[in-house]
């Protein structure tokens, strides 16, 4: 009976492992898990095993390779960005807002050293970030400012539209958004990324509507998201989709620690000037015969009042208590002149007149401003109250017909622009020059 048993044994099937070359029984396919019937190639799980084995101990000595060089790369980093050296690069660009200029190259050096002090840390003191608060009207060079600073770092730089972020659940970009295109400029590498510096324009625009007082409607696009913010701002893990996925459950997501960002945050506060005024005011005013009046003419103006901006004027603004805790350094920034803009104009590397001039130069045309016609220009700004990002618009105004016709010929010609030209809509004038 034993032997009839043994008689309807199914054969073992055998297959050689072309990686060691043993023979390997085969009772199910977990016993040779790539095999190709076709050419009789197969790997053994024994050896895909080992092989995983060896990958996973690569990928921990790369990674420990990897953390050192970029530790190693902060000296170097450190050397090429100090704070004189960032406020030199921001002149040949930004006219004025010196304050603005050191607090942001003071801010960018000390992430750096952050950075540098994390890797080297052994005593467990822990230096916090010094996120900041940009304070300043509209046109005066808050978002150029960071956008030529973008171009000067050595770390991931993003710009979000705070405007455009609403409270979770509502329709609109979620906060995440943020991080998601800083995790996209750092080239989708993540070590990068949570070392990166995230600037979040028109903060003023998620301010709630109430002020100081709590609302009772519903703010989707206010308090919920300055709450939202709150724990990005403070160091979290912060879980997201890919660009252009939907967010779902059986989505796989990309995480990112916030807790070494650096953020940078700013916007106009239209009005802001007027919390300010009244909170000097109820400190100044006194009662009785001895009080001093003061007369309209004494008002003071939007720049003394902005640089005496406090944490108490944020909070009656609109911005919640928690967030501005987490934004320890208070930047403001000036209104610009005519002299301001007049500089602007002509001075910065890439200074509208400047736009122009190499332009019409590639037709073969020499661009000239009258002093006048440049200083009419900056009255012309002053006028629409939209600081220096009308300038180039006005100018663009002027010149189009200039610019419509002169590619017709291309003899060598000189278009002067006066005065009048800016104020009247007078032609600008074109003379022909010799050969």
């Amino acid at each position: 009976m034993a032997n009839d048993k043994d008689k309807t044994k199914e054969p073992v099937m055998k297959q050689r492992c072309s990686f060691c070359k043993r023979e390997v029984e085969i009772h199910d396919s977990f016993d040779m898990p790539i095999y190709d019937p076709a050419t009789g190639f197969g790997i053994c799980k024994n050896c895909i095993k080992e092989l995983a084995h060896y990958i996973e101990m690569h990928e921990a000595d790369t990674a420990k390779k990897e953390t050192p060089d970029f530790a190693a790369q902060l000296d170097e980093i450190l050397k090429k960005n100090k704070p004189h050296i960032i406020k030199q690069y921001l002149d040949e660009y930004i006219i004025n807002q010196d304050r603005a200029k050191k607090i942001l190259s003071v801010a960018v050096y000390n992430h750096y050293k952050r950075m540098k002090y994390g890797y080297t840390n052994d005593d467990g003191t822990e230096i916090e970030k010094s996120n900041v608060i940009m304070l300043g009207p509209s046109g005066c060079g808050k978002t150029a400012l960071l956008s030529h600073l973008s171009k000067l770092l050595d770390v991931p730089f993003a710009v979000t539209d705070a405007s455009s972020l609403t409270e979770a659940g509502f329709v609109g970009a979620d906060v995440e958004v943020a991080v998601r295109n800083l995790y996209y400029a750092a080239d989708k590498d993540i070590q990068k990324a949570e070392h990166g510096i995230i600037y979040l324009d028109e903060f003023d625009k998620i301010a709630r509507k109430s002020g100081a007082n709590n609302s009772i409607t519903a703010d989707p696009g206010h308090e919920g998201v300055q709450q939202a913010l709150l724990k990005m701002l403070e160091g979290n893990i912060v879980e997201f989709t890919a660009r252009g996925q939907r967010k779902h459950p059986e989505a796989p997501t990309i995480k990112v620690d916030t807790k070494n960002i650096l953020f940078i945050v700013g916007g106009a506060f239209v009005g802001i000037e007027d919390i300010i005024a009244k909170r000097l005011q109820k400190a100044d005013s006194s009662i009785g015969f001895g009080a001093e009046v003061a007369s309209k003419n004494e008002k003071p103006t939007y720049d003394e009042l902005i640089h005496q901006v406090r944490p108490e004027d944020l909070m009656q603004y609109g911005i919640i208590p928690e967030i501005i805790g987490r934004l320890p350094v208070i930047c403001t920034l000036e209104t610009l002149d005519e002299d301001a803009l007049l500089r602007i104009l002509t001075e910065p590397k890439n200074a509208p007149v400047k736009q122009y001039e190499k332009l019409l130069a590639m037709d073969n045309v020499k661009l000239e401003f009258a002093e006048d016609a440049l200083r009419a220009v900056a009255k012309k700004a002053i006028e629409r109250k939209t600081g220096a990002r009308s300038l180039k618009g006005i100018i663009e105004d002027v010149m189009l017909d200039v610019m419509y016709d002169i590619p017709k010929s291309s003899a060598p010609r000189k278009v002067i622009i006066t005065k009048e030209c800016i104020d009247e809509g007078k032609k600008p004038e074109v003379v022909a020059l010799d050969k």
